[in-house]
């Protein structure tokens, strides 16, 4: 058995293939991913099967890769953390069962992680976040918001009650016949009309910490068919002009931005003792969102945390940082261990 703390990594929840390896001694020691991006872009969004297929393609070479990156040898690994859930449910079995594969071949110890906990402490891939902090958590599957107050120790005090903010924007994007994936479009379009609100979206009723953006969508389809932008029967866009979408694009960022504002200032009243402020997943990777944010927390005399762009889409690198704190606390996984979708 190896007797060094460094920790393989494995992340298959959806659309990424990727690995990792963990030092807790001197931090990343490699991070690959495949991106599938190109296959999904003729479908205007994730088509599971073709996920799945290309997880099972790719796994073997990615974590291979991985541990030339690292220049270490299996061997020298001490635990394999792996995703479990949730996910896709074809992707996460390409992942566990590798995972699996390969710890019980090697002799090394095998954990499960959750892919929202690794999201959630990914900023500790790049910053020393003090406790207890808030964390906004924003992707194309996710969105909440939670307490956390040490390492694993974290509650979760609002959720999405239906759409995650970055299906929003890849679905507005798909109505407008932009490419996918659809959040760096919306950032790009907004971009070119100055951040400006044209439309006054609705920002929501909930006086709650959760979030709802269903309801936006649907705004957004009906302010284009109440100007004759869109015809429903045909479920076609009328007016294709780059104007239109670049002023649809600025109204729906600007209004997901003050909806996580407020939600974000009012849990900010709520817990008066948080030392600061952390904002993970692949929305953090917008630039307009994380300014609004920042602004916010600036007003408020609280340091404000978002990982590195690479580490706030999918990665494997912040599901190896969890594996390896786990794995100190002796939290190792069965090998029944299943998949949580």
């Amino acid at each position: 058995m190896s007797s060094t703390h460094l920790t393989l990594g494995i992340e298959t929840s959806c659309d990424e293939t990727a690995a990792a390896v963990y030092d807790p001694r001197g931090g990343v020691r490699s991070s690959v991913l495949f991106s599938q991006v190109a296959i999904h872009r003729e479908f205007g969004g994730v088509l599971p099967e073709a996920a799945s297929r290309s997880q099972l393609e790719k796994i073997s070479p990615i974590v291979q890769g991985a541990l030339e990156d690292a220049g270490v040898r299996l061997d020298e690994i001490a635990t394999v953390a792996v995703t479990n859930g949730p996910g896709l449910p074809g992707s996460l079995l390409i992942g566990l069962c590798f995972a699996k594969a390969v710890a019980w071949s090697s002799e090394r110890k095998l954990v499960g992680v959750d892919h929202l906990e690794g999201h959630i402490f990914s900023p500790f891939l790049d910053h020393d976040v003090p406790f207890p902090h808030l964390c906004l958590t924003a992707s194309g599957g996710h969105t909440s918001l939670c307490l956390v107050r040490d390492f694993g120790v974290y509650e979760v005090i609002g959720h999405t009650l239906d759409d995650a903010a970055g299906e929003a924007f890849d679905k507005v994007a798909k109505l407008l016949g932009l490419p996918y994936p659809g959040g760096p479009e919306i950032e790009r379009c907004a971009q070119a009309q100055n951040f400006k609100d044209f439309f006054d979206y609705p920002r929501g009723k909930h006086t709650t910490l959760d979030f709802s953006f269903s309801g936006l969508k649907t705004a957004v389809l009906y302010s284009l068919v109440n100007r004759g932008a869109y015809d429903l029967k045909a479920r076609q866009l009328l007016d294709t002009s780059q104007g239109l979408k670049e002023e649809v694009a600025s109204s729906l960022l600007v209004c997901v931005a003050d909806i996580f504002a407020r939600k974000l200032a009012r849990a900010l009243e709520e817990n008066p003792d948080v030392c600061a402020v952390t904002f993970v997943g692949g929305v953090a990777r917008n630039n307009y969102i994380r300014g609004v944010l920042d602004v916010l927390c600036q007003k408020r005399g609280l340091p404000f945390f978002t990982p590195s762009p690479q580490y706030c889409t999918d990665n494997a690198a912040m599901i190896a940082f969890v594996g390896n704190y786990k794995a100190q606390r002796g939290e190792y996984a069965p090998w029944d261990l299943d998949i949580e979708v």
